[in-house]
């Protein structure tokens, strides 16, 4: 494992900051984890306080006054919730079902792989065709189900609490960039706006990567095993479930 370093400040060297120098900007600790991550992505990891932390940033960083968001409707509410938050700042928001193309004239379209509650699908091949950046939140897959990226994605969006974290113990979020430059951008704008990750939450990310693959196949198995058991149950409606993962949703009548 990786020595968890909780140092805030490091020394210069001949007069010059060396690789780090400030916690706010890059500490040794979670530098590691974002190298494990991104590696697992396939390409270049932040971390952050925690998954709406991450959402902030990425809005902040990449959208300018008057630009529109389309979001997946039926996805995480806590996400919808922070854009309206954000339209304060002139940036705007519109739902649409990402079973389908995206609106034409977003900016920025957001995607959840799969949806929480209702566990859609979206269409990658559609949102990589849009003409706007591409987020896909990959929160529930994890890079074990999916790599947005490789489908065309500009950016992957975890709440590394949930599936990568896996122990109840650490709050932190990720974006996973497939273009330098922008992970540049929302570099400079994390270490500017003190929106970073602490080394704590950054070691503990590091231990639960090494056990992630057999974590969420475990999950997929027993939620797969419930999945099946519901969906003969009389009192059972409907079973929502995309066929891998840990999550499932169930209506009744």
């Amino acid at each position: 494992m990786q020595p968890l370093d909780r140092s805030t400040i490091w020394p210069y060297r001949d007069g010059e900051p060396g690789e780090f120098y400030y916690q706010r900007y890059a500490h040794p600790t979670g530098v590691e984890a974002e190298r494990a991550l991104g590696e697992l992505e396939g390409g270049e990891a932040l971390l952050f306080p925690s998954g709406s932390a991450a959402i902030t940033a990425l809005v902040l960083a990449e959208l300018a006054p008057g630009q529109t968001i389309a979001l997946a409707d039926g996805g995480y509410y806590g996400t919808s919730l922070l854009f309206r938050s954000l339209e304060g700042w002139g940036v705007r928001f519109v739902e649409f079902d990402q079973t389908g193309a995206p609106p034409a004239g977003a900016d920025l379209v957001w995607l959840e792989a799969p949806s929480n509650p209702f566990l859609t699908m979206p269409d990658l091949e559609a949102a990589a065709a849009h003409p706007g950046r591409v987020v896909v939140d990959s929160t529930a897959a994890t890079p074990v189900y999916l790599r947005p990226l490789e489908h065309g994605a500009d950016y992957a969006l975890h709440s590394a609490t949930k599936y990568l974290g896996g122990h109840h113990d650490l709050l932190l979020g990720a974006v996973v960039c497939r273009h330098a430059e922008a992970a540049a951008r929302l570099r400079e704008f994390r270490g500017r706006t003190g929106i970073v990750a602490t080394p704590d939450s950054a070691w503990l990310l590091l231990r639960s990567l090494k056990t992630l693959r057999s974590r969420v196949e475990r999950q997929t198995a027993t939620a797969a095993e419930l999945a099946e058991r519901l969906g003969a149950h009389p009192a059972i409606q409907k079973v929502r479930y995309p066929g891998f993962g840990g999550m499932l949703s169930a209506s009744i009548p």
